[in-house]
């Protein structure tokens, strides 16, 4: 799954010494599809629902819903105020409707907030994949102090993305990057914890995110994750839209 959490992804570079020499990036990749479920188990999967809690610095919490369709789509939807608010890439555009500011239309996003949902969507992550979707993934060394490999991935938009894997486990710890906000860049570090077992998958139920070197975040607290769950044909369509091509349905209910 795609690790980043809701519109914050992650944020800098970190230095480390060399990979050691029984280790290549082939090894610990590997090690890793091995470690979330292996390729086939995250390819049997056409769509994830998950349903779970925002929980924010101030105190605020929102309940959520998130949704991935296979290819590159992704719907949010989460509650505050009274008032619920929804953000989709429908594997072309990102929309929104963000009712807080007083309009209930929808809105084509900004690109800055596009390229982050582009990058959401993608359910496999960066790692899975990786050249086939134009990404480069280095092995930038092991990092003994933490326990952890560190893999520097660029993405073909050059964006740049730094994770850290559990060097015993091989699950993703923490991924740091850099994202615009409102026009500036700002460094993001999520982190990702309580990973559970969703049919063959091995998911984090827990993720953070927050500015770099601040105490605390946006925490998401996933409650359920289903898989391959029957979906409206419409969830991705932006409302006045022309539907010409309609999401297919998944045929099987895993959870």
């Amino acid at each position: 799954m795609n690790r980043t959490a809701p519109l914050l992804l992650a944020a800098a570079l970190l230095s480390a010494g060399p990979a050691p020499a029984d280790e290549s990036l082939d090894d610990v990749l590997a090690r890793h599809y091995e470690a979330v479920g292996g390729i086939d188990a995250w390819k049997a999967v056409e769509n994830c629902r998950m349903t779970g809690r925002l929980a924010m610095p101030q105190g605020m919490e929102a309940p959520f819903a998130m949704t991935f369709l296979r290819p590159m789509k992704t719907r949010l939807e989460f509650s505050a105020q009274g008032m619920t608010g929804i953000q989709v890439y429908d594997g072309e555009k990102a929309w929104a409707i963000l009712p807080f500011g007083g309009s209930t239309e929808p809105q084509i996003m900004p690109e800055e907030h596009a390229k982050i949902m582009r990058e959401q969507s993608d359910f496999d992550g960066p790692l899975m994949d990786w050249q086939e979707k134009g990404n480069q993934v280095e092995l930038v060394g092991k990092e003994s102090d933490e326990g952890v490999y560190h893999l520097k991935v660029t993405l073909d938009s050059g964006d740049v993305r730094h994770y850290f894997l559990d060097a015993e486990s091989y699950l993703p710890t923490r991924l740091e990057a850099t994202a615009m906000v409102q026009g500036n860049e700002m460094a993001i570090e999520t982190s990702f914890r309580d990973y559970r077992r969703v049919g063959d998958l091995l998911m984090p139920h827990t993720i953070e995110s927050k500015p770099k070197g601040a105490p605390g975040g946006q925490v998401l607290s996933f409650d359920t994750v289903e898989i391959n769950v029957e979906l409206a044909e419409d969830l991705f369509l932006m409302p006045g839209a022309d539907a010409t091509v309609a999401p297919k349905k998944a045929t099987s209910d895993d959870s």
